[in-house]
């Protein structure tokens, strides 16, 4: 496990600003399921624009981008790592556990606060998603400001 001291940018729609650190709303995500909380979030701007791509609609309310300063003593790093960044939607829709679950589950049984692993579409991109979230973890560090939703 490494240290993760810095600043991390997360996309949400603008009617979730008032709650920049709840967790994820979907029950099940690349890297929780059964209940266990995630914040997802990019170590750029423009990876965060990245996550998100594949979960825009067209119609969709306006969005927000906002960073987040993250202070954790324990994260488990995925990065270089193909499989880790896998498209699980997929496999799960088929009725399969996400194959991501795995990588996940295996950082929770050894209290990792989370876990950093790479873009599947830009390898050279990082995100975080963070298991342990409270005011210790992860706070505000800046306003929001528009995103835009629609290329």
């Amino acid at each position: 496990m490494i240290e993760f001291f810095g600043t991390v940018w997360r996309i949400l729609f603008q009617a979730q600003a008032g709650q920049p650190l709840a967790p994820a709303r979907a029950p099940e995500g690349r890297f929780h399921h059964s209940g266990q909380p995630a914040l997802y979030a990019s170590l750029t701007p423009e990876g965060a624009g990245i996550a998100i791509k594949r979960y825009i609609s067209p119609g969709d309310p306006p969005r927000i981008i906002l960073p987040l300063q993250v202070t954790a003593a324990r994260i488990t790093d995925l990065r270089g790592r193909p499989g880790v960044s896998a498209v699980w939607q997929d496999i799960r829709a088929s009725g399969a556990p996400a194959p991501t679950w795995m990588h996940s589950d295996t950082a929770r049984a050894v209290d990792a606060q989370g876990l950093l692993y790479s873009s599947r579409s830009r390898p050279e991109l990082a995100h975080l998603a963070l298991f342990a979230i409270s005011p210790a973890t992860v706070q505000t560090a800046g306003p929001a400001q528009p995103w835009p939703s629609h290329p």
